[in-house]
């Protein structure tokens, strides 16, 4: 076991973990923040996908043990029931949510890039998300909802640096 120090979505925690149990199952399992998917358990699908340390990651293919000093974004912190975020806006708009399997790891994806490039063109968003899979929409959808959400101002400096 490892003793590891760390915030989610701004709230601060200090947790032993396995040094074998992934950041997915710990976000899941042990502290209860189902919003963040498994898919693949592999890093292929985007299920997963978190923010670490202002970096998109898969948190299946992140131990836990290696959290220890790191700011992590989940689906949890994007917006609220009463007031969803601009990008949960555009996905809502665009009719970029089917199942919703995919949703929670497309909307950290697409905040991550929307912050490293707040005015993406379609080519730069179909980058974008290639390591994201959808089953449902075509991505037709998601592309548009990506334009919709960088134009509607999500990778602008005021939301995009909420935690």
């Amino acid at each position: 076991m490892k003793t590891v120090e760390f915030t989610i979505n701004g709230e601060r925690y200090r947790r032993d973990v396995s040094e074998y149990r992934t950041l997915l199952h710990f976000l899941r399992e042990d502290l209860g923040y189902t919003g963040t998917k498994e898919g693949c358990g592999a890093g292929e699908c985007g299920a997963c996908t978190v923010i670490l340390d202002g970096n998109a990651v898969n948190s299946c293919l992140v131990l836990a043990a290696e959290i220890d000093g790191a700011a992590i974004e989940t689906i949890e912190g994007e917006g609220s029931r009463e007031q969803l975020s601009e990008i949960q806006q555009a996905f809502d708009r665009n009719h970029a949510v089917q199942c919703g399997f995919c949703t929670a790891g497309m909307v950290m994806t697409v905040k991550d890039l929307l912050r490293r490039n707040p005015h993406p063109t379609r080519p730069e968003v179909v980058e974008g998300i290639e390591g994201n899979f959808c089953r449902c929409t075509g991505y037709e959808q998601i592309i548009e909802a990506v334009l919709d959400a960088a134009e509607h101002g999500a990778g602008d400096a005021g939301e995009a640096s909420d935690a």
